[in-house]
């Protein structure tokens, strides 16, 4: 249950990011914005892990699909909570609700699985100790992400003090 909600918060904060960080760009610079983001993410991981250029030749088509692949079951599961959730506003039957949460739990479930999934498929081009490193640095550099929003927030600006301090 604690990484269903680790995974759901992990997903949740990085889509409020991206669109926090995105519609404060202009229109145009969202797109920048979000490239700038994942050029910073892949040097971040492959640094951190360590990994040789034919390693990463072979995890980073891995990784974009893995990276689909979560963000398409987190879509499902944000859009059966919203089913759920008006069912109950709606005082729908129990009988209902019953399949709506069963169809939520689901989809978390499904959501919650796409690492573990992918997980098998990385130890398949980089061994165990760089595939335990990137799951540890994706952690830290979400972690570094809302710190920067934490600061950009307070100055009003996202771009202030991303030199790392």
């Amino acid at each position: 249950m604690k990484q269903i909600i680790r995974n759901l918060a992990l997903a949740a904060v990085s889509l409020l990011a991206m669109a926090t960080l995105a519609s404060a760009q202009r229109p145009q610079g969202g797109n920048k914005w979000m490239e700038r983001m994942r050029s910073e993410r892949i040097a971040f991981l492959t640094a951190e892990t360590g990994m040789t250029p034919d390693e990463a030749q072979k995890f980073w088509p891995l990784y974009n699909e893995a990276e689909k692949t979560r963000m398409e079951a987190f879509g499902k599961s944000m859009q059966a909570y919203g089913v759920l959730e008006k069912a109950v506003d709606d005082g729908k039957p129990a009988k209902e609700i019953e399949q709506l949460l069963n169809a939520y739990l689901n989809a978390q479930k499904a959501a919650q699985d796409v690492d573990s999934n992918y997980a098998k498929k990385y130890l398949k081009v980089l061994p165990a100790e760089k595939v335990a490193k990137l799951f540890v640095a994706e952690e830290k550099f979400r972690r570094n992400q809302i710190g920067r929003l934490h600061v950009g927030a307070g100055r009003g600006s996202t771009n202030k003090n991303t030199n790392g301090k």
